[in-house]
């Protein structure tokens, strides 16, 4: 019975792989090595190549027979830039500057200018937002709301503008909490003010938001054993697939049929995430604390002050008051005036915080740990059911991966074990996590990775076109201290990115029809959030104000219709929050906001590692109906007219740079100018109508026939029916 049970112990215990067994793995389970980059005979027209990358793209097309395409014109490229880099079109002034400059220098510097943008952020942190499925609620039947879950996605813009290295990057989310010191104390030498590492340390741990604002179940009757179970099964499935590009799933239930999996390894990352639990961090400082309690009485006394001044008027109905009533309504509104005097301009601590952020606790919903005598063990799972529990499994990386890096995949401290995890991941000899990074920086410049499955690097996934290219850039990568910024500088000074997307034979259209050895640039479509912020943007009524709480834009009669309770879309109360950035607007799990539905806003339950690229009618239908965008096409028209009070030809040119960022050619003016006329006889003829859908002009639009006005305005809305204007060159 004994030696039974040692043998058994022996079959649970990971084993190490031969150095033979290391050499046989998938080419994704071996570290990357630096490949030799092709030079001199290897490359027949070396006067394409820029950079590195050029050199083993243009080796490739050479072997192929394969002709790459010219390098696309100023005006394409500058909106090409604007719109990968920050999200936003380039105006008709920065398009100018761009196209006139004639220094060698002008392409750099427009990259550098772009990547100071604080935009920048906004647009590069919305990619891995994706990834992360981040949402604003909790998903499943009820869909309750994560009041704070904004801070994650903030803290993901922040950390693309600030350029945090992605290995650090990696590690915060993972392991903040382990890595490092949770000592939020006072700073001795600095009484009520957290010292500067500290602040850092709190703002680090909001990162583990990545897994704390994982979809949850909150009425179900499952027990929490089972919530548990699942809460992990979700951890390890989406680690797996964002940061090693793994499909890992299917080892619940039986080893992987395909990678190097096993269903122990499976268990073994469970039990990394078993010690964890979602728990509240308080943002609050001591200074802030105190200022609560400073202020707290004065904002009573104004609550009091206006519920007494509504009881009377209440208690006196309307009617006229006789002279003590008039005396004592006069007592009650200056007793509201005087203490709506009494508060204080600003708080000490935060002098640009408004009040009512200090009439909460703010909070921020990350990982924690269980307490020890609450930790519950992880077993191996016959076939993945809860019921069939085998041997306990201890944490533990997945052998084949451990050991491709020369690692004891065993982790031995069960409240670290996220920290080991982690550190191991950003080695540099790890061999997913850079490569999997850059892939998806490759496909979120080119529309295409160089492995085209991002989350899927195994042997399901797709064989890489360029796989010492791939190493190349992973190695450089770390080289650069896991800088993401400067990987664009990279791939954005390469021919490859500068190419023209108008381009095409026979022969590639034989031999490469889906551009996979890359050369030409392929035509992307505008994600939603980002064909949400150009329609705002060429409007000028974009709002550009930066992080906070998410933006809940008013919806139609019929779109309300679709939610399951109303109050899950409680509108912003400011107009001017309406029009902020897309990446602000409430993430709901079970109801996407429905412009973003329409442009195939991704589902949140799951990462989501490229967006589907759809053309359905309601799409076209969204553009030319919705009163939002008519709103905006009422303030892009108002702009033109301000170019010119009553000069098609100058509207038909402005409309054509504001929004296409080119000039208009000849035909396009005509046929603009000829439909503009037609649109106008067709408000003419139910001129009542016309005067109804216009609704109130106002400033510059007004001085035009309500007849000129609408056909101007749907002119506009044509134009933003373009492909030309929702697809990126």
């Amino acid at each position: 019975m004994n030696r039974c049970f040692i043998i058994l112990a022996l079959l649970w215990m990971p084993s190490q792989l031969t150095g033979q067994e290391v050499a046989d793995l998938p080419w994704a389970f071996r570290s990357p090595q630096s490949p030799a980059v092709p030079v001199g005979d290897q490359i027949k027209h070396p006067e394409l190549v820029l950079n590195s990358i050029d050199a083993f793209i243009q080796a490739r097309l050479d072997s192929m027979n394969l002709a790459r395409a010219p390098k696309a014109e100023k005006h394409t490229l500058v909106r090409r830039a604007y719109f990968d880099l920050i999200g936003l079109p380039p105006s008709p002034e920065q398009i100018d500057a761009f196209v006139n400059d004639e220094s060698g220098n002008a392409w750099i510097n427009l990259i550098n200018n772009l990547l100071e943008s604080p935009q920048y952020g906004e647009r590069w942190g919305r990619h891995w937002l994706d990834v992360a499925r981040y949402a604003d609620s909790q998903g499943f039947e009820g869909d309750n709301s994560i009041p704070n879950a904004w801070r994650y996605r903030d803290y993901v813009i922040k950390s693309f503008n600030d350029d945090k290295p992605y290995d650090q990057f990696v590690q915060e989310q993972i392991a903040a909490d382990e890595i490092w010191p949770d000592n939020l104390d006072l700073d001795p030498k600095r009484v009520y003010i957290l010292a500067e590492s500290k602040r850092r340390n709190m703002e680090a741990r909001v990162g583990t938001g990545f897994f704390a604002l994982s979809p949850q179940v909150a009425e179900s009757a499952l027990d929490a054993h089972r919530l548990k179970h699942e809460t992990l099964t979700d951890w390890v499935d989406t680690t797996a697939s964002v940061f090693m590009g793994l499909t890992v799933g299917c080892a619940r239930c039986h080893e992987h049929k395909f990678d190097p999996i096993s269903q122990e390894d499976y268990y073994a990352m469970q039990a990394i995430f078993a010690p964890s639990t979602k728990e509240y961090l308080h943002l609050h400082t001591p200074m802030m604390r105190g200022d609560w309690h400073w202020l707290y009485p004065r904002l009573t006394a104004v609550e009091e002050a206006k519920i007494a001044l509504k009881v009377f008027r209440s208690r006196t109905g309307g009617r006229e008051l006789n002279d003590d009533e008039k005396q004592q309504r006069e007592q009650l509104r200056n007793a509201l005036i005087e203490s709506v005097m009494r508060l204080p301009d600003n708080a000490n601590s935060v002098p640009n915080e408004p009040f009512d952020i200090l009439m909460t606790s703010p909070t921020a919903t990350v990982l924690g740990h269980d307490h020890p005598k609450l930790l519950k063990p992880v077993h191996f799972l016959d076939r993945g059911e809860l019921g069939h529990k085998e041997h306990v499994v201890k944490a533990a990386i997945p052998v084949s991966l451990a050991n491709s890096t020369d690692r004891d995949p065993v982790i031995k401290k069960p409240f670290e074990s996220r920290k080991e995890f982690a550190l191991w991941l950003t080695q540099s000899d790890n061999p997913l996590t850079a490569r999997v990074m850059i892939n998806r920086i490759w496909q979120w410049h080119f529309g295409r990775g160089i492995i085209s499955t991002p989350n899927d690097f195994g042997e399901m996934g797709a064989a890489p076109t360029h796989p010492e290219l791939l190493d190349w850039l992973a190695l450089s990568f770390i080289e650069h201290n896991w800088s993401i910024k400067e990987m664009h500088r990279l791939i954005m000074t390469s021919y490859a990115y500068q190419a023209t997307s108008q381009f095409g034979t026979d022969e590639h259209e034989q031999v490469d029809p889906e551009n996979k050895y890359f050369w030409r640039m392929n035509r992307r479509r505008l994600e939603a959030e980002a064909l949400w912020d150009s329609v705002h943007a060429t409007a000028g009524t974009i709002n550009l104000k930066m992080y906070g709480r998410p933006v809940v834009p008013p919806l139609a009669p019929d779109e309300i219709a679709a939610l399951r309770e109303k109050w899950q879309w409680p509108i912003s109360g400011d107009p001017a929050e309406h029009t902020r950035r897309g990446v602000y607007i409430m993430v709901r799990r079970n109801f996407r906001f429905p412009m973003f539905e329409v442009f195939d806003a991704p589902i949140t339950s799951v990462s989501c590692p490229q967006r589907d690229v759809t053309t359905v009618a309601p799409q076209a239908l969204w553009t030319l109906n919705s009163p939002s965008v008519y709103r905006q096409a009422k303030h892009l028209a108002n702009r033109l007219v301000q170019a010119s009070p009553n000069d098609p030809n100058v509207w038909v040119q402005t409309l054509w740079k504001i929004t296409l960022a080119r000039t208009i050619t000849d035909q396009e003016r005509a046929e603009s100018i000829d439909l503009l006329n037609a649109l106008e006889s067709d408000a003419a003829e139910n001129l009542e109508q016309t005067k109804a859908n216009i609704g109130q002009l106002e400033t510059e639009l007004a001085t035009l026939t309500p007849q000129r006005a609408a056909g101007l305005i749907h002119l506009c809305l044509t134009v933003y029916n373009l492909n030309e204007f929702s697809f990126v060159d």
